[in-house]
């Protein structure tokens, strides 16, 4: 069962990914970049876990049009991943590459000092 669902998480997070690409034609879509899909044991809930580029407003934005097209994207993802249920799908922002990028900063600035 372990190696199914995490098959399952590789699966979603592409099929998500070239959703998201090819098919939400949204302007309030920013850069977006899946990094990692969850899916709980029964396989009935997905969490997304995404970052995008810009400032607040763009992210802000960003996460109402993921809220505001979660149905279609549940929708597409029926259609193109052959399951037994469609997972419901939650959207959580990911700061993890923000947070290398401080990081960054703070070595590159405390080895030149």
């Amino acid at each position: 069962m372990r190696y199914r669902k995490q098959r399952v998480e590789d699966v979603l997070r592409e099929e998500i990914s070239s959703i998201l690409f090819k098919d939400i034609n949204d302007p309030g879509l920013g850069f977006v970049t899946i990094f990692e899909v969850k899916v709980t044991e029964d396989l009935r809930l997905a969490k997304v876990y995404y970052s995008c580029y810009g400032d607040a407003e763009a992210k802000q934005k960003t996460l109402q049009t993921l809220q505001k097209s979660k149905r279609f994207i549940k929708f597409l993802v029926g259609q193109r991943v052959k399951l037994r249920y469609t997972p419901d799908i939650e959207f959580f922002f990911d700061d993890r590459l923000e947070r290398v990028e401080r990081i960054e900063a703070i070595l590159k600035k405390d080895s030149h000092a």
